[in-house]
Formats: structure tokens, sequence, C-alpha cells
């Protein structure tokens, strides 16, 4: 085998004095001293400062989405709740009851016998705002209200308009001609 030449003494030979006291770290031989790594407590509190006033102005975008996000999944969950109770009633041949209750929060569909029973809880960051048609001047609004699904029947017409904690509404209307529910914004 050939021989391994090996270099002349030592491998800064030609390097200042001041160049070689390095600590042998080929990222610290061009420096003087040595520099310790790291962040320092100034650079933390102002990345943390940072971080704090980017959330602070994006939360009340975000809460406002998840807001409009939250009454837009309700609605859509009333119009399946209403949708499910109109095809038993028309399936099954049974009438069904359908109870708002604007005090509890809740919407309630049963059939007579029990056999059919669904409960449909509003979150609550949402309230049922009022039902249509409107009762007298003089009743509680927060009464719950009764509708009965007959099979073969007319649908009666029912509008419930729900909202969130700062204002944005949806109605949630059943379409008396065509027996379809469907979720609208209210301006």
């Amino acid at each position: 085998m050939g021989q391994v030449s090996r270099p002349a003494a030592g491998v800064h030979a030609g390097l200042p004095e001041a160049l070689r006291a390095g600590s042998g770290d080929p990222a610290q031989t061009w420096t003087s001293a040595p520099r310790e790594r790291g962040v320092t407590l100034l650079e933390a509190l102002i990345v943390v400062a940072l971080i704090g006033m980017m959330a602070g102005l994006s939360y009340p975008a975000i809460s406002s989405g998840l807001d409009t996000l939250r009454l837009r999944s309700t609605s859509d969950a009333i119009v399946s709740f209403l949708n499910i109770a109109l095809d038993h009633a028309d399936r099954r041949q049974q009438a069904v009851e359908v109870i708002i209750s604007p005090g509890e929060n809740i919407l309630l569909s049963r059939t007579a016998d029990l056999g059919f029973s669904r409960v449909l809880d509003i979150p609550p960051q949402l309230r049922i705002v009022s039902i249509q048609p409107a009762l007298p001047a003089m009743a509680d609004p927060d009464e719950p209200r009764r509708f009965l699904l007959y099979p073969g029947g007319s649908v009666p017409r029912i509008a419930i308009e729900i909202s969130t904690l700062q204002g944005r509404r949806r109605l949630v209307s059943v379409d008396p001609v065509t027996g379809s529910p469907r979720a609208e914004v209210v301006q």
C-alpha cells in the first residue's frame, strides 16, 4: 500500500496566533474569542410580545368566524331535524308532534306511541329568538310551542329564528306549499 502523507507541523501553521486560539471548532476558528450561543431574555420577551399582539388582533375575527359557523351549522341541524320529523310523518303514516321550547333552548319531535322521539339541543352560545306564527301579545314567549305534522295533511307554516349572543340571526322556516324546510340569513 501507498504511504499516507501527514501535514506539516500543525494544520494552523500558517495562521496568526489570534486565529489559532479557537477551541478547534471550525465555526469558532475565525473569531478571536469563543462566543456563547443562545437567546437572550430580551429577545425572548420581544418574540412573546409579538405573538401576544398577533393573537390579540386576530381574536375578534376568529371568534366572529366561529360564531357564524356555529349559527350556520345549528340552522342546518334544525333543517335536518324538521326534515326527519316531516319524513317520519309521511313514510310511517303517524302524526308527529314538534315541540319548540325557547326557554329550554331545545326542539323535540315525537309520536304518540313514543316509537319515534328526537331531541335537538341548541348550543348555549345561540338562542331561539322567536317562533312563527306569533302568539298573541299576552302569551309568554318562553312557553313551548307545539305543532302537529299529520300524514298526508298540509304542513303547518313553522319558522324558528335563532341568534348568536352578538346579534347575528338566521331563520329556519317550513314552506307549507312544498313542505320542505330551509334556512336563510335575517338582515
